[in-house]
């Protein structure tokens, strides 16, 4: 078996006086580890010579290995200058299919056919296009008739896997790419799609196995590399996410998502987000959220403490004594029952009065008296009991919400005005908010 220690890439890209499928193969190799960089170095050298009036095999070898560092345009404007060439037409509709462009490469698949490369292949890779443009009947029209031929093939079992899934059988995808990846453990595409369907129920693990797998061979899936950055940024894991993004940018500078991504990553290093104050943080709000009505009170302070529309823990944490004396009926005794249940709880009167921090204005939404207890326990629970992503805690513990309830008087448009709080993480927090039957304001 050939290593990639033994490949001399300048050989394989300027020197040899073929390239085919073989080349091709140890290219991929090369690709997907160290000697990446001597790749990218060689190619500057190969497309000049291609440019200059280079021969055929130039051309394809440039097209080719600028198509598996998803370089695209430049890739499509080599091939595109090859003619009667089967591998060349191949490749180009391979390209084509990247670059979205679904009828045109179903018309280079043809071409490639009639011009002598992999009939089955060829087929297979139209399935595709057609597919992704829309038409997914007549995708499976193309397999059906290539089915005797393809069926032992992965990527048969693979396009199979896609039309199921377009049509909503998910078990019946999975299936197929299972099947797939029997034939083939290396099947970028099918680790890809499981890599996504783990990612949705949330096997974070699993998927970031499958995504790793997934970009162990080039053409690398740029949608690959953003859900595994996202991953490794809820994780916690930095540096690897902004790698992912990196070489998304490096491919393509214009992503906006990787460039929105990438920001979010290096403003990461003022957004620590620290798990146990933010624990401290909700067994406080717990606390400062219960009723007055709790406690043995006398008649005249429970009734004077009503007037005032103080109604939890929270509420005297928030109003000074003199303010209390100040209040009708509200004495010296009342006074020091009060302290005493405050005592109790390790609070004091008013500690929090005046104060414009998250932890001291994280419970001041008042929970309305008149719920039912099953109501009062959704509207108090930790905002941590949603499971959110790292990336969606941070930033509603920028903005001091703590509980469900506080969470349910946001608007979106407040919530997007958070740093680096975008659409993905507000869908993210509608979705977990509506398992519950609950949604934000305005919503």
């Amino acid at each position: 078996m050939i290593t990639t220690a033994e490949v001399d890439v300048r050989d394989l890209l300027l020197d040899s006086q073929t390239f085919g499928p073989d080349n091709i193969a140890q290219l991929e190799m090369v690709i997907a580890s160290p000697q990446v960089r001597e790749v990218s170095q060689h190619l500057q050298e190969l497309i000049a010579r291609a440019e200059s009036g280079g021969n055929t095999r130039d051309r394809i070898a440039a097209g080719v290995t600028s198509y598996l560092l998803a370089q695209h345009s430049r890739a499509l404007q080599l091939l595109s200058e090859v003619s009667g060439d089967g591998l060349a037409a191949f490749y180009r509709g391979r390209i084509l299919i990247a670059l979205e462009r679904y009828t045109e490469a179903a018309s280079a698949f043809d071409e490639a056919a009639k011009d002598g490369y992999d009939p089955v292949d060829a087929a297979l890779q139209k399935a595709a296009a057609v597919r992704l443009s829309g038409d997914v009947d007549g995708a499976e029209q193309q397999l059906r008739s290539v089915s005797r031929q393809a069926v032992t093939r992965a990527e048969y079992s693979y396009q199979m896997g896609c039309i199921l899934a377009d049509r909503g059988d998910t078990l019946g995808a999975v299936e197929y790419f299972e099947r797939t990846l029997d034939m083939d453990p290396h099947h970028t595409g099918a680790l890809f799609r499981m890599a996504v369907l783990n990612d949705t129920v949330g096997n974070d693990n699993d998927a970031i196995q499958l995504y790793e797998q997934s970009l162990s061979k080039p053409p690398f899936h740029l949608a690959a590399l953003i859900n595994l950055g996202l991953l490794y940024e809820d994780h916690e894991r930095y540096n690897a996410a902004a790698f992912c993004f990196r070489r998304v940018l490096e491919s393509r500078p214009d992503h906006e998502r990787a460039r929105l991504y990438m920001k979010d990553i290096e403003a990461s290093d003022d957004m620590f987000y620290d798990e146990e104050a933010d624990r401290r943080r909700d067994e406080l709000n717990v606390v400062l959220s219960i009723p007055i009505t709790d406690f043995e009170l006398s008649a005249r302070s429970r009734n004077s403490l009503t007037e005032a529309d103080i109604h939890t823990l929270g509420d005297l944490a928030m109003i000074s004594e003199e303010q209390l004396l100040g209040r009708r009926n509200f004495g010296e005794t009342s006074l020091r029952e009060v302290r005493e249940i405050m005592a109790s709880k390790g609070l004091q009167i008013g500690q929090f009065a005046g104060k414009e921090t998250a932890e001291s204005t994280s419970y001041a939404i008042e929970t309305p008296a008149n719920l039912s207890p099953e109501e009062r326990a959704v509207m108090e629970a930790p905002v941590n009991d949603l499971q959110l992503s790292v990336r969606c805690r941070k930033c509603l513990n920028r903005l001091g919400v703590a509980t469900v309830g506080q969470l349910l008087v946001k608007t979106p448009d407040e919530l997007l005005s958070i740093r680096n709080f975008g659409v993905t993480s507000l869908n993210e927090l509608r979705a977990a908010l509506a398992e519950r039957g609950l949604s934000l304001r305005n919503d």
